[in-house]
Parts: C-alpha cells; structure tokens; sequence
C-alpha cells in the first residue's frame, strides 16, 4: 500500500482519508508549519516511510525542510504552488496562451502617484485591488474612484515598508459585477467537478461582493458548461499543474480566468464528477 503525506489542512485530510485507503493509499498527516522540527536528530522519523507527498506546502521555506526531510515527488510540486501562487504570473502566462483573463495591470511597488493615477485610470471603475500572492480573498478590496484607490496603495505600502517582504507586487484588475462565480477542478488536466459560489442575500444586501467560501460565500455543485469545461481545462494544460482549481467569472456575454489555486480544499464528493477518487488515486500513483 502506498503512503501519502499529506501537508495541506484538516477538511482536505479527512476528506481524503477513507476514499483513498478504499483504494490501496494509507493517508497521514504530515505537520510542517508551527511547530519545531529537529533536522540533525538521526532517531527524528516522523517523516519516514511515505511515497508521495500531497501537496507541497505553503510556506516555501518549511516546505523545503518537509521536502528534504521526506523525500518523495509532490502533487502538486514546488514549481506547481509557486506558479499558481503568482497571480500576475498567471494572468499573463495565459493571456499569452490566448486564454480570456480580466483586464489587468501588476504593479511592483514602490511606485510614485502619477502611475498609480494612470494606472486607475486605464479602467472603468469601480477597479479590485488584490495582493499578488494572497489567498482566500485576503486583502483584496474594491475602489469605486481615485482617492479610495491612492489610499489602498498607500495601505499596501506600508505594509510592504518591511522591505524583506517577499512579494511587494499587487494587480489591479476590472471589475465584472454581476458575475457568476465558478471553481473548477480538474486532475491530470481534466475536469472532475465544478461549484458555484454565491454569496447569502442578506450578505448582498450589506453590500459584501467577495465570492470565497472563506468569506462567508456558499458553494454549490453544478454541471458546468462543456465550453466553460474546456476553458478550464486549457488553463491545466497551460499551466501543467496536475491538482488545480481554476477560478471563472462568467456573465452573460463572456467567461474569464482570474486566479488559479495549487492548493484548493478538497470538498465533499457530491459535488465531484462520478470517479473523482478513482482519478485522484490514478494521479497520486502516477506521481511515485
């Protein structure tokens, strides 16, 4: 029976744990942040006797000790959360494939005013505002004009004062209101389920506009489009992330990518395509 680490968190850990050892992967936890891990201790074997580890995590610098302390191939690696975890990155890389994206302007700060000014000034507000590397919609905001615009920037330089900050760039991007919200999945490059994520009324109605579960948003499966199917499997392809979650916003005229995510949660299997486990355990076989 193969051994799967598994570096990501609790949901995604115990989702994982039954459907894969029906399947001959015994899962276990692997812990690489918060904690103290004794790297010359030859009798330290928490980390021993796994395959493959899924995935790799998300703080680089811990992730390389887990990485050298067990010594197995990742889904997905480090190139993979890397990759996806560089929004502009992203953006451009398929805006080159020929991929639909949103309007975009990375901005690598420190800027002066006049750019930041014109910079605003290339869209047609409201325009979202959004930290290169963040996730889970942290630090992301919306201005509605060019003061409220100056001010994030102003925010986000402070905080990027520290000046070993690692990623001092942020995007602005259009923003596309009434638009559906999708996250798709897809293993080894092919779509395995879809959900909808929709903010409750009276969130709405308090004026919030974020779709990210960890925001209070609800996911819903749903059949996705085989157009909007493909979109996002042109996006894997792009990229070669084998376990990706491709985000779309979808109005009535147009789809676009905004962001990719190498590490998503892994949710409840009603909301997967039949044989979503069995395509999972194929990859992570795959992997060794």
């Amino acid at each position: 029976m193969l051994r799967l680490a598994v570096a990501t968190d609790a949901e995604t850990y115990e989702r994982l744990q039954d459907p894969l050892e029906q399947r001959g992967i015994e899962v276990a936890a692997v812990a690489t942040t918060e904690r103290t891990l004794p790297l010359t201790d030859p009798e330290f074997d928490e980390f021993d006797g796994f395959d493959v580890g899924f995935v790799y995590p998300p703080r680089i610098m811990e992730g390389g000790v887990a990485d050298a302390l067990l010594g197995v191939p990742w889904v997905n690696d480090r190139d993979a959360i890397l990759t996806s975890r560089n929004k502009a990155d992203v953006i451009a890389r398929l805006d080159r494939a020929g991929i639909p994206v949103p309007e975009t302007v990375a901005v690598s700060n420190p800027v002066d005013r006049a750019t930041l000014a014109a910079t605003f000034e290339r869209f047609e507000p409201p325009v979202v505002v959004k930290p290169n590397s963040a996730t889970r919609g942290v630090g992301v905001a919306k201005a509605t004009d060019l003061d409220s615009f100056l001010g994030i920037a102003d925010y986000l330089d402070l905080v990027h004062d520290y000046r070993a900050t690692g990623d001092q760039s942020f995007l602005v991007q259009e923003y596309l209101p009434e638009a559906r919200d999708y996250r798709v999945m897809l293993v080894d490059g092919e779509y395995v389920g879809a959900v909808e994520r929709r903010l409750p009324a009276d969130a709405l109605e308090a004026g919030q506009w974020k779709h990210n579960v960890h925001r209070g948003a609800e996911a819903t499966g749903v059949d996705l489009q085989p157009e909007l199917r493909e979109l996002a499997e042109r996006v894997a392809d792009t990229l070669d992330i084998p376990w990706l979650g491709v985000d779309l916003l979808v109005t009535d005229d147009r789809a676009v990518v905004t962001e990719t995510n190498a590490r998503p949660t892994v949710d409840s299997a009603t909301k997967y395509e039949p044989g979503f486990f069995d395509d999972l355990a194929a990859l992570i076989r795959a992997t060794v």
